[in-house]
């Protein structure tokens, strides 16, 4: 029996500007393969930062340089108006990981939908508040969530993503895994990747494989 890719494992991260500007590709994918999202953890908890003047500017200058190269849209006003905000990754990869618990289809639309929130529309993703809401489009019950995200256990599960995302080699993000029907994985990008580039990626695997 040939081997082929039977479903994608997506390392990301919602608060990865690359990984917004990957969202239309994996999107694309999806509809294809099954997508499992793992959150690598991008600042998270204890290595979280402040939005001074200077990483005020690098963000906004990056942000600009990847909605030129992928067309996603970017509020750049935001970092405008978060005195001592903390660019913290934990609570939305937190999030993430829950509802992949409660409703493991919906995950990829969620992660998205918090892309989108923080990205295009200026809302603020490290308030536990703001990452309830965003579940309104899923069949979940918001004030369970809510208090669910602030548990220790919701907690571990994002650090296990991200010792997960570890032990696979993964350092920076999106990167996209492919899973093997043979039980193995394979690397098919590291990076903000086209799609069709990505499919390339998984016609050679597979041609691999048979070989």
């Amino acid at each position: 029996m040939n081997t082929q890719v039977d479903k994608l494992i997506y390392v990301g991260d919602p608060m990865c500007s690359w990984c917004w500007g990957f969202a239309p590709e994996i999107e694309s994918l999806a509809d294809d393969y099954p997508v499992e999202v793992v959150v690598g953890g991008l600042r998270p908890g204890p290595s979280a930062q402040p939005l001074d003047d200077r990483m005020a500017v690098f963000l906004s200058d990056h942000w600009v340089e990847i909605k030129e190269r992928t067309g996603q849209p970017f509020d750049t006003a935001f970092l405008d108006r978060r005195d001592g905000w903390m660019y913290d990754t934990e609570p939305a990869a937190i999030a993430v990981t829950l509802v992949r618990e409660i409703d493991e289809p919906s995950t990829l639309d969620y992660f998205t939908t918090v892309q989108h929130a923080f990205y295009a529309d200026g809302r603020d993703i490290t308030d536990f508040d703001v990452l309830a809401d965003l579940t309104g489009d899923l069949d979940i019950d918001q004030h369970s969530f809510r208090e669910q995200l602030e548990s220790d256990r919701a907690k571990k599960m994002a650090w296990a993503d991200f010792s997960r995302s570890r032990n696979w080699g993964i350092g920076g993000f999106p990167a996209l895994i492919g899973g093997l029907s043979d039980g193995q994985l394979a690397l098919l990008a590291r990076g903000w990747t086209e799609a069709d580039l990505i499919r390339t990626s998984i016609n050679s695997v597979e041609e691999a494989a048979v070989g």
